[in-house]
């Protein structure tokens, strides 16, 4: 019998995503009967799903039990923690919850999917802000982070405090907003913590994640060492305070701002909307940046991550209007994620041979991340003092290594949990209760589907072993084509030998009075795959269609 798991006089918590893996953020609290939601979040494709653009953590069983899910509340406006919204908001049916600027980005993302006024949208004060939802009062507590309105939540329960953070860092120099303060977190420890809720992806760091002051001083000095020359500085377009720093970093060295990109200009835009970026200095356009002196300008592009079609890429195919030439110089930024090695090199390689010079992260303090590092981390633990510690937001390593650093540092009990686990904080001594089937949706085409389905599973088959069609004309005539087989010179020999096999063992299958045609197309499957098999070592994927005489 199925269990039911519904939550009783207890506090459960439950990730769908974003425990065991980097992205696609989905958690779940659960009390007296009423479960809360934080985060909404996606990943984007991958060669492991070839031909889809975006990847989910499946929301089935929060669904099932829509009717007691009280609402969705939003740490902040990165797509692994709303990007799903657009997808699944109108199926669970709960109000959202959101700061201003990520209430607005999201509200963006509703309006484009035809549901901004069919999907409530609420806006919570970011400074502290309070919401009641059934037997949770939930506190946003600001924190660092390389977007504007990062925030922690803090969840009182009938059964004690949790202290979800979001995704966070300590930044003794924020560019923007005010982050709580080492008093103000500890004066949350004062009052007792009982679950700390936590941030995994830079626990292998030994270093602080550093601040965005001084990358400042980074930009400013790289930008100063390259006067005479073109400029670029490639960013994630998220990251506000970074944008701030380079409008800053222009005015300061004399030249004019022009933006490449739709997402940079869509976060622009909403940022001065909230009272973000407001001394932005004034833009000009593509046109006016490359009539002006190489030295007057510097260029804000979105694709440091090698996206095919964003500013930069094509900018270094010269498929873009803006241009750079020898000597002029690319700015990264932003780190390199986790799978876009390829992509990065792709773009790297087509800049380095046109003799245009590139400085990383790894070169120059001109990038710092978003996450917390080890002393970050135990700094933390210090301030709150929690009875748990359960670490979210990272691969199992990151986990279980962050899990040890509790222990290290005295925390009493530390909960290794993994997407589907469904944990009991309280009352008495973390527990896991038990598994949910948690798994994996993509977006194909205009489609979500599973991403272990028969239609990936399919395209993935046919990516690694080609395809081959046998065509049976239904008066003893064979045609056999093979479509991704390694073959060249050798394809006109080996069809000739897979049709003349598939002619004997259509022949063979069609003896008797009644020959099963099933049976006749069977035949015909096997023997032209394993010709395709004996001339190429491959096994592809084989279908027979057969014509009426």
């Amino acid at each position: 019998m199925k269990k039911d798991f519904t939550p009783e006089d207890e506090l459960l918590f439950l990730a769908l995503g974003g425990s065991g893996e980097i992205g696609m953020n989905v958690n779940l609290y659960g009390c007296r009967g009423k479960w809360l939601m934080v985060d909404l979040g996606m990943s984007f494709g991958s060669n492991e799903y070839p031909g889809t653009e975006l990847m989910f953590a499946d929301p089935d069983f929060i669904e099932e039990r829509a009717d007691d899910l009280l609402g969705v509340v939003l740490t902040h406006a990165h797509e692994d923690h709303i990007g799903a919204i657009p997808y699944f908001a109108d199926e669970l049916g709960v109000p959202l919850y959101a700061t201003p600027f990520t209430a607005e980005l999201i509200r963006r993302k509703l309006a484009e999917a035809g549901l901004e006024n069919v999907v409530e949208l609420n806006i919570i004060e970011e400074d502290h802000g309070r919401l009641d939802l059934g037997p949770f009062s939930i506190t946003y507590i600001p924190l660092a982070h390389s977007i504007a309105e990062g925030n922690a939540l803090l969840i009182e329960t009938p059964y004690g405090r949790v202290f979800h953070t979001g995704d966070w860092k300590l930044d003794e120099e924020p560019i923007i907003g005010e982050p709580a303060t080492e008093e103000e977190l500890s004066a949350i420890g004062d009052e007792g913590v009982l679950a700390l809720v936590c941030d995994s992806t830079n626990v292998f760091n030994p270093l602080p994640s550093g601040s965005e002051g001084a990358v400042h001083r980074g930009l400013l000095e790289e930008v100063q060492k390259h006067a005479g020359k073109r400029v670029l500085v490639t960013t994630f377009a998220s990251n506000v305070a970074r944008l701030q720093t380079l409008g800053e970093v222009a005015r300061e060295t004399g030249r004019q701002l022009c933006v490449a990109g739709r997402s940079l200009d869509r976060i622009i835009e909403v940022a001065q909307d909230n009272g973000y970026l407001q001394d932005f200095p004034q833009t000009v356009d593509f046109d006016e940046a490359m009539m002006l002196p190489r030295g007057e300008v510097m260029i804000l592009a979105t694709g440091g991550q090698g996206e095919p079609r964003a500013a930069l890429s094509r900018i270094a195919e010269e498929s873009h209007p803006l241009e750079l030439v020898a000597g002029d110089v690319v700015l990264f930024s932003s780190r390199q994620i986790p799978g876009n090695e390829l992509a990065i090199g792709r773009v790297q390689n087509l800049l380095a041979q046109r003799g245009i010079v590139m400085v990383t992260d790894r070169q120059s303090e001109i990038h710092v991340s978003g996450h917390p590092g080890r002393p970050e981390l135990e700094a933390l633990y210090g301030w709150l003092r929690p009875e748990v510690l359960v670490p979210v937001h990272g691969e199992i390593r990151h986990m279980l290594e962050q899990a040890r650093v509790g222990r290290a540092s005295g925390i009493p009990y530390n909960v290794f949990q993994k997407n589907g686990d469904i944990v009991r904080l309280a009352p008495g001594e973390p527990t896991k209760l038990g598994e949910v089937l948690t798994g994996r949706l993509v977006l194909d085409g205009d489609i979500i589907v599973p991403a272990d389905g028969e239609a990936i599973t399919m395209r993935r088959r046919l990516a690694r072993d080609g395809v081959l069609v046998v065509v049976l004309d239904g008066r003893g005539g064979v045609t056999v084509e093979g479509i991704g087989l390694p073959l060249d010179e050798d394809y006109d020999a080996f069809v000739a030998e897979a049709q003349a096999d598939v002619v004997k063992a259509i022949a063979r299958a069609g003896k008797g009075r009644r020959p099963d045609p099933d049976a006749v197309a069977e035949a015909a499957r096997l023997a032209a795959r394993r010709a395709a098999q004996r001339w190429s070592g491959k096994k592809p994927q084989t279908r027979v269609i057969s014509l009426q005489p």
